[in-house]
């Protein structure tokens, strides 16, 4: 029996974390694997595009209004049998977007039974670590894989390396980076500089093509709107890349000044 896999997405806000998360989970989907994707998105979009663009409650909003949740309230199925639930997130300041993570979990691992029967759950995460309220998924044990999703621009690979600097500072190792191309001149090049340099791997290089938006405003992943497409090919190289991958490294971080010479 394989182990689940639990993994979760990071890097910096407006990169294509929710669009990323929910191909590979389509992708594993096809390929006959149990998938649950945890929004963890104020935005909800990490569901969405699973569930032809219907948005589903989430825990946190149900658990405000006092209601007594119960399974069919948060887990909605979506396209090929994805289970998908949306975290939430605290209101406009108040609260903290990690301890509500928290809790929502907590609540979603009490009126959940399948959640122990799927292979791989995917927690897409906000932010960039630079609140240690945004790492409590893997301070909390309920994930097992970091990655991080990146472009070859300055501002995310300087998220990316923040992310790096975080998990090295909590003992988390890294599985791989995904480089979510913004078509940047030798965008490939730097990111798999990159990843080698912090002593990790590129997972995959995703092109950008005007379908992935395409489909996200229909509310449809590219794996079920658009499956013939060159970068549905991509989506499921990803979702085999990571379901094989069996390594991980504790990862250095570069200084501001290196940073900048690998995006020149």
């Amino acid at each position: 029996m394989m182990e689940q896999k639990r993994i979760a997405i990071y890097g910096k806000g407006g990169i294509g974390k929710s669009s990323t998360a929910s191909n590979v989970a389509a992708a594993c989907a096809d390929e006959g694997y149990k998938v649950m994707i945890i929004g963890c998105d104020p935005k909800s979009d990490s569901s969405i595009t699973l569930l032809g663009g219907k948005r589903i409650p989430t825990i946190l909003d149900l658990l405000r209004q006092k209601i007594e949740v119960k399974e069919e309230d948060i887990v909605h199925e979506g396209y090929k049998g994805v289970k998908c639930v949306e975290v939430g997130g605290p209101e406009p300041g108040i609260g903290c977007a990690g301890r509500g993570i928290i809790v929502a979990i907590q609540k979603l691992k009490k009126v959940c039974k399948s959640i122990d029967d799927m292979d791989l759950i995917i927690y897409d995460v906000p932010g960039d670590i630079v609140c240690g309220g945004f790492v409590a998924p893997i301070r909390k044990g309920l994930v097992n894989e970091a990655y991080i999703l990146t472009s070859g621009e300055y501002m995310p690979l300087y998220a990316a390396n923040n992310i790096c600097k975080g998990l090295a500072k909590i003992d988390t190792p890294l599985s791989g980076i995904i480089c979510n191309s913004r078509s940047v001149t030798r965008e490939e090049e730097i990111v798999r500089k990159f990843s080698e340099e912090i002593g990790s791997k590129l997972m995959a290089f995703i092109p950008k093509e005007q379908i992935v938006q395409d489909c996200e405003r229909d509310g449809f992943s590219v794996l079920e709107k658009a499956p013939d497409s060159s970068v549905a090919g991509v989506y499921r190289e990803l979702a085999h890349s990571i379901m094989s991958n069996d390594s991980s490294v504790l990862p250095s971080s570069l200084e501001d000044e290196r940073l900048r010479e690998l995006t020149r």
